[in-house]
């Protein structure tokens, strides 16, 4: 009989070796993180507190607040840790658990921005039976359902590579515990898990993809017709946002996730992870939210809004 392991902890390459280069990535992806939080949180207390934005788009926006804040806190504290760490290491439980959230945020994140693409569309497409259609019900049913179907979907990829051998090497070329390095570093054969966790992400991630392409493809379509040009103008420049970043995420996932996970480049590898690990949780509430009129309003009613009670 043999364990299912032979290493207790995994040991974190990382980025550069040059002390000077990990003290600057440390401050710039640690400003990056407080923003992201900052932000995010921000977003979930006003359209808590304010009862104008308890519409479905803004609720979509708070589950997808609350989802990046606990996206990001899974890879970016553990890697600032190591950035300054001399022993650069996790241990097996901790990487499993950190893939394990890793993988189930990210998927949930997918079905979330689809069905956000979702309500856009009907509110842009079918003002008319929006109200009937995204009734209260209807966002919970989405909402629930993109969390539960990320949490379970999770779980498979994630048993089979807990179950891989590790044998006694065990320095992961990354920054945190992602599905590529851990297959390369098994000794194990890893060609039914290679195809089970391949077969996943083209389920996932092109779909998902596809549904929010399509429904923004019919939202400037539908806009393209209105008469006003000031109207075009505001309405396409929401939409190209939203589309930038759901270009970001989608692109750089799919193209480490839907292809081979043999021949990739590490240092590739890590520069794309870098950009839906840290980056775009922190473009999220910039670009969904504080560029939106009504959540401006919102904010400043928020923070001035009592300040005037008091001072009057």
């Amino acid at each position: 009989m043999t364990n299912v392991t032979a290493v207790l902890e995994f040991k974190l390459l990382g980025f550069s070796s040059n002390p000077h280069c990990q003290i600057l990535l440390f401050m710039v992806v640690m400003v990056i993180y407080i923003l992201t939080i900052l932000g995010n949180i921000i977003i979930i207390l006003v359209v808590k507190l304010e009862p104008k934005l308890h519409s479905p788009m803004f609720r979509f926006l708070q589950n997808l607040s609350f989802l990046e804040v606990c996206y990001t806190t899974t890879i970016v504290p553990k890697m600032l840790s190591n950035l300054l760490a001399k022993k650069k290491s996790i241990s097996f439980s901790g990487c499993m658990a950190q893939l394990y959230y890793f993988v189930s945020l990210g998927i949930t994140e997918c079905y979330l921005l689809a069905a956000m693409a979702y309500d856009r569309f009907l509110a842009v497409c079918q003002p008319l039976q929006y109200s009937v259609v995204m009734t209260d019900e209807s966002y919970t049913r989405l909402a629930v359902g993109s969390w539960v179907t990320g949490v379970f979907t999770g779980v498979l990829p994630c048993l089979m590579i807990s179950r891989l051998h590790f044998c006694s090497y065990n320095l992961i070329d990354h920054f945190f515990c992602d599905i590529s390095p851990l297959l390369k570093l098994s000794c194990s054969d890893t060609t039914v898990t290679e195809a089970v966790i391949f077969m996943i992400s083209l389920l996932v991630l092109p779909s998902c993809f596809l549904l929010t392409l399509v429904s923004y493809l019919f939202i400037i379509l539908t806009i393209l017709k209105i008469p006003s040009a000031s109207g075009k103008r505001v309405t396409f420049s929401t939409c190209s946002s939203h589309l930038m970043v759901v270009t970001i995420y989608y692109g750089t996932t799919i193209f480490i996730y839907v292809r081979p996970t043999h021949g990739l480049s590490s240092d590739l590898n890590k520069a794309v992870a870098v950009l839906y690990t840290v980056v775009t949780p922190l473009l999220n509430p910039v670009i969904y939210s504080l560029r939106n009129k009504a959540f401006q309003k919102a904010l400043e009613k928020t923070l001035f809004g009592h300040h005037r009670l008091h001072s009057s």
